[in-house]
């Protein structure tokens, strides 16, 4: 979402690193680009002028200008400032009571049904006893979409399509779950396409039926300046006590996201980050800073990670290694893991400079194209590659829509990685990189996708009479 901001940060850095020495003005000059990159990515012209201004204060203090890097000085303030700009620290959920009501609020389109089932999932993964509430009333398919996430997710789903009023709907599920020895209400409410009194109104009432822990404003992240003015409303009138940002996978500027907290003085507690409900996430406003600086998130990585990554099926990797059986297999299951982790794109955009190495010659599309070849083959020519001949390689090519060429690159590519896992020293790389997860970024070669696409000259298996006469 903040390719474009982070994209005019690394320009405006690199010149003042360039810079022989700093100065207050070429001080002055970047902090004009780095206020035209924030309005440039729809963050509320207060708040950006506000932030310049506060930059600018530290980044011409004597220990800056003296400083024996003050370019990367300035990059530090910076930082510090976009994680102040957006919360500073990580804002936690009240679960105090029983059980503790969550109600969700928002327009219509911003994801709350979907966002309701994602939140319900990530506090049943950590130890909450949870059941969500149907209070969409005016749009009957709402109800049916709550429900089927619900049993998807085996999360019971408290819905009554012929009680008229959401605020009674809500005091019956409070009474239920209450009842039933639910530690946790999550409430859906109907949208609207703006904010009106009769909406406000109603959202009052329930507000008043459950007394919830908190008042949640979902916002889709596109909505930029409008997604501030509209939080802001809900705000005056309910007194949210935070936010959850949703598709923030999307192209969206990200004004939002810097702006909101400041405007409303509530603190953005999630993310949305992609379409599946695994994909919420805890906003931590220093990696985020970290992301838009293109400085990475390598802990937010590590620790997804450790969540998404079987622990046994990396240690079953390790002895493979050590044996030198590591087949086509394993690499299918490695890059299914990195799938898991949001594929290798999302991967390099985790570590410091991934970003640029990312927009380089890596053609992530490749992955894809890998993957299906090694599907197209049998479960013993992925065990044993080298008893792929002529004919079965033509066959992998016409399964995955591949040129031959293609195919001989993996299979050739993959026989170099095995020789050189071979060599002296080189296991013991491989096996310091999986310890972090067993991702196949850790094995020679492999990153370099390109490889496997151009074919490779002097392949045995190019044509079938070159075969032959080797044989003779």
């Amino acid at each position: 979402m903040f390719d474009a901001l982070s994209d005019k940060f690394h320009d405006v850095f690199r010149k003042l690193r360039g810079q022989a020495v700093i100065s207050e003005s070429n001080v002055t000059e970047a902090l004009k680009d780095i206020r035209l990159a924030l309005l440039e990515a729809d963050v509320n012209y207060d708040v950006a002028k506000e932030f310049v201004e506060s930059v600018k204060a530290e980044a011409l203090g004597q220990s800056v200008l003296k400083s024996v890097t003050p370019g990367q000085q300035i990059i530090k303030i910076v930082n510090d400032k976009l994680t102040e700009l957006m919360g500073h620290s990580v804002s936690k959920f009240d679960l105090s009571g029983s059980p503790s009501v969550i109600l969700l609020v928002g327009l219509h389109g911003s994801g709350k049904t979907t966002t309701a089932a994602k939140l319900a999932l990530y506090l049943k993964k950590n130890g909450r006893k949870v059941m969500l509430a149907a209070g969409d009333i005016y749009r009957p398919a709402a109800i049916d979409q709550l429900e089927i996430l619900g049993k998807e997710i085996s999360v019971p789903v408290f819905a009554d399509r012929l009680m008229p009023r959401v605020d009674m709907i809500a005091g019956e599920a409070k009474n239920k779950a209450k009842l039933e020895g639910f530690d946790t209400l999550i409430i859906d409410t109907a949208g609207r396409f703006q904010i009106d009194e009769e909406m406000v109104q109603e959202l009052i009432s329930v507000s008043h039926a459950v007394l919830p822990n908190e008042i949640i404003f979902v916002s889709d992240s596109a909505l930029g300046q409008e997604a501030v003015s509209v939080s802001q409303s809900f705000h005056n009138a309910l007194g949210l006590t935070g936010i959850i940002l949703t598709k923030l996978d999307g192209d969206a500027r990200g004004g939002a996201a810097l702006s909101i907290k400041k405007v409303t003085s509530c603190p953005i507690k999630m993310i949305g980050v992609g379409e599946k409900l695994e994909d919420l996430e805890v906003f931590h406003p220093d990696r985020m800073a970290s992301r838009i600086l293109g400085m990475g998130d390598v802990v937010s990585l590590v620790e997804k990670a450790a969540e998404e990554i079987d622990a046994e099926e990396t240690e079953k990797l390790q002895r493979k290694l050590k044996a030198n059986q590591f087949d086509l297999n394993d690499l299918l299951g490695q890059m299914k893991q990195m799938k898991k982790l949001g594929g290798m794109e999302k991967i390099l955009g985790m570590f410091p400079g991934g970003k640029a190495l990312s927009s380089g010659n890596v053609d992530f599309k490749e992955f894809a194209k890998v993957e299906a070849m090694i599907c197209s083959m049998t479960p013993k020519e992925r065990e044993n590659p080298d008893i792929i001949d002529f004919s079965r390689r033509k066959r992998i090519a016409r399964g995955s829509a591949a040129t031959l060429e293609k195919v001989n690159g993996l299979l050739n590519q993959f026989a170099m990685m095995k020789k050189v896992m071979k060599k002296p020293g080189i296991l013991g790389n491989a096996m310091s990189a999986m310890g972090g997860g067993g991702m196949m970024g850790g094995m020679p070669q492999m990153p370099r996708m390109g490889g496997f696409g151009g074919g490779q000259r002097g392949s045995n298996f190019t044509k079938p009479k070159e075969k032959r006469k080797k044989r003779r």
